[in-house]
């Protein structure tokens, strides 16, 4: 795979949009001392969901369209967020997989967008990217500005924006962070927005060609949000899992577009049955003891664009999706 697009330079006018528009989208943007932005999209303003939409199409690295309208596929919860890239693997995984993990004495928080893409770290005398995923994908962009998303409900603390800025090489004025806490409405429509992302990281894991995948789309309900962290966490897991729907267009045989698409809905995972709040207080609030093959959207499309057969698998689940939300 060869991509030279730069997630950082195409995402430098919707973060100049963001901080421009701060007000009207009801955010907070101050600096700090060393000169790194950072966008309050939730903790002590209200933020909003034109703002999630915004910050989702960021974590994309400009390479995609999020978009939210009413949809009457889901029983009960119209509201969708739809999402589509025509270079899926580089918008989903090469900037909006919350890939890295960020930790500073109690602080912990998942970073995406296209930060992620710059980010090394010295192994062996080299310079090597933060997370394993860039070898796979076998890109690394090169910005002098750069934005990361952090999903947490509190301001990261000054040693994680050097962290961050070390890690870019760039200088602390040329970073933003935008934090987004999942209680908030543009926290949770940032993370809904994943549906398709975790699709393709799905199609990873099960070792499918990503050179293979060659566009992509997805849709999820807008999930109510709640005031507490783990449950609001859970709506948003939710509204992909039980509501999900992503169409992939792959090149590759015939039997291979079924095999994905039969082995991608959530419901093949053996944690799925229950909303994912129950699911991660079962396992002690340990997502690594979480089933990794449960995090996929609830119905699947893959169309084989070689011989024009689609092959459909999983199915949407509205008594569960009513249980999450709360109805």
């Amino acid at each position: 795979m060869e991509y030279k697009a730069s997630v950082n330079k195409l995402t430098q006018p919707l973060v100049k949009h963001l901080i421009d528009n701060a007000d009207k989208l009801r955010l907070d943007a101050g600096t700090l001392e060393n000169g790194c932005t950072v966008i309050d999209a939730g903790i002590n303003v209200p933020g909003g969901l034109e703002a999630g939409r915004i910050i989702a199409e960021i974590c994309l690295g400009g390479m995609g369209t999020v978009t939210i309208s009413h949809s009457a596929y889901t029983a009960n919860w119209p509201l969708s967020v739809n999402v589509h890239t025509g270079n899926p693997v580089l918008g989903c995984l090469g900037s909006q997989y919350a890939g890295w993990s960020l930790a500073h004495e109690k602080y912990y928080a998942l970073g995406s967008g296209p930060a992620r893409a710059l980010a090394t770290k010295l192994k062996d005398g080299q310079q090597e990217p933060v997370e394993e995923l860039y070898k796979d994908l076998a890109y690394r962009d090169e910005a002098d500005a750069t934005v990361l998303v952090i999903e947490n409900d509190a301001m990261p603390p000054v040693a994680i924006v050097e962290k961050v800025a070390a890690a870019c090489t760039v200088d602390p004025s040329k970073l933003t962070i935008i934090v987004t806490p999942t209680s908030s409405l543009a926290g949770g429509v940032q993370v809904v927005a994943r549906v398709l992302e975790v699709a393709m990281h799905k199609a990873h894991a099960l070792h499918f060609p990503l050179e293979n995948i060659v566009d992509g789309s997805g849709s999820a309900p807008v999930c109510p949000p709640h005031p507490n962290f783990v449950k609001a966490m859970g709506r948003t897991n939710d509204a992909i899992l039980f509501a999900g729907l992503v169409h992939l267009f792959v090149k590759g045989s015939d039997e291979a577009a079924e095999k994905l698409a039969r082995e991608l809905p959530s419901s093949t995972s053996k944690d799925y049955g229950k909303p994912f709040a129950e699911i991660f207080k079962q396992y002690d609030y340990d997502f690594f003891k979480i089933d990794p093959m449960l995090f996929s959207p609830a119905s699947v499309i893959v169309t084989a664009v070689d011989s024009g057969k689609s092959y459909r698998a999983g199915k949407l689940d509205d008594a569960l999706l009513d249980q999450s939300f709360g109805a």
